[in-house]
């Protein structure tokens, strides 16, 4: 991710689009908000070591801003300030076999695509590393990861000494490296200023015109279409659809090669290259402004009508006396809560994630379990934070001879 101090510039773009008008992505049109989440926590993967912390944690609002020029959405009221990168951010999917095939197979695709063997990759925003241990094991390919959450200590494996890691956000001074590929997953969903992001990626390639880009981010079309609110939270500032992407691509200096929406329609990816010559055709994917158009204009209220249906199955099961426990404790989960109020009605968090076990739920605060203590607990209804995983909690349920009824956002 960008530096701090890059990306809460002080020119008058800045200033504007603190204010909610100039869009940071095109940075000529003008965003109009048409959906609030207010007071919501700023932070959604913090860990937070107590329920009185967890109670009392920062909260900021979510104002939705479209841009009719080229369809970008922008969180009009986001203040970095008020996030958080650090050891404490604790996101990984890495313990789910569903996440895990993926990305096995979406390293595998990338390998054979671009020829990646032997080469140096950089990844922006690494996470883990778990995507960049791949690359550098399955392609035998040198890695250098940056991100300020990353934990070193748990980088092991046949690769780990082709692989070097720096704690920090990126910027222009990483500009010196020379790479082959570069990767960005799940990162420039949380970038204020899009443009200028995308701009220093570009300045800091300089010649290497032959280096391919790869990025990876939420689909905000499938959000806009099935109204999915917990998709919507303070850290995921950005919100762009193929063609927005593309635009803010093309716009900052790299020719677009490939546009795609995987992973049960979640994911956005794209491939690029800094541009050297002749610009690219546009892809059929890129024409959406229309669409996205009539999905913002037709949102407010078909988003109200899905709030208050899980807004009813949460107050209808508590009614009828059950015991309710949400699969999922990430983002989704900390938004599903926040957005519909619910959160003294939810009895249980869990997550397999076992570095986010005893930690707590922002503002709602409840204590993040196991699995294996929904045994002992016994749910009477599980909500299951992401569809995608839903057959492989089944599976999980079933070995813990548990029966619960089971709904997927």
């Amino acid at each position: 991710m960008m530096a701090a101090d890059q990306t809460r510039s002080k020119t008058a773009l800045g200033a504007d689009a603190r204010a909610g008008f100039v869009c940071p992505a095109c940075r000529s049109g003008r965003m109009s908000v048409f959906y609030e989440a207010l007071n919501v926590p700023t932070n959604s993967c913090i860990l937070l070591e107590s329920e009185a912390e967890a109670r009392a944690y920062p909260t900021g609002d979510v104002k939705l801003g479209f841009c009719d020029a080229c369809g970008f959405v922008f969180n009009t009221a986001f203040d970095l300030a008020k996030t958080e990168y650090s050891g404490r951010y604790e996101e990984t999917q890495g313990f789910s076999g569903t996440f895990n095939k993926f990305h096995k197979a979406l390293a595998e695709r990338l390998i054979e695509k671009h020829d990646l063997h032997g080469k140096d990759v950089l990844e922006i925003g690494c996470g883990k590393g778990e995507f960049l241990m791949l690359l550098s094991e399955l392609g035998g390919n040198r890695g250098l990861g940056i991100d300020p959450g990353v934990h070193v200590e748990r980088i092991t494996g046949p690769a780990a000494e082709r692989m070097r890691f720096i704690a920090d956000f990126y910027s222009d001074k990483y500009a010196d490296h020379r790479v082959d590929f570069l990767a960005c997953k799940m990162t420039l969903e949380h970038i204020p200023e899009a443009n200028a992001f995308m701009s220093t990626v570009r300045g800091g390639l300089g010649d290497q015109t032959g280096a391919v880009i790869f990025f990876q981010i939420p689909e905000a079309k499938r959000i806009l279409r099935e109204c999915a609110f917990e998709d919507i939270y303070y850290e995921h500032c950005a919100y762009f659809s193929p063609g927005a992407l593309a635009r803010l691509f093309r716009a900052t200096g790299f020719d677009v090669s490939d546009l795609a929406i995987e992973y049960g329609d979640q994911y956005l990816t794209i491939e690029a290259k800094p541009s050297a010559g002749a610009p690219t055709s546009p892809l059929p994917l890129e024409d959406d402004l229309g669409e996205l158009r009539a999905l913002v204009a037709s949102f407010p209220q078909r988003c109200g009508a899905q709030i208050a249906k899980w807004r009813g199955v949460v107050e209808s099961a508590k009614a009828e006396g059950k015991s309710i426990a949400l699969w999922g404790s990430g983002s989704k989960a900390v938004s599903f809560l926040t957005t519909l109020g619910v959160g003294e009605k939810i009895d249980t968090v869990t997550d397999i994630n076992p570095y986010r076990h005893n930690y707590f739920m922002p503002i709602t605060a409840q204590r993040i379990v196991a699995p294996a203590e929904l045994k002992h607990i016994h749910p009477d209804l599980v909500i299951v934070m992401n569809r995608v995983y839903e057959e492989e909690i089944r599976a999980d349920l079933a070995r813990m001879s548990l029966q619960p009824d089971l709904m997927s956002l």
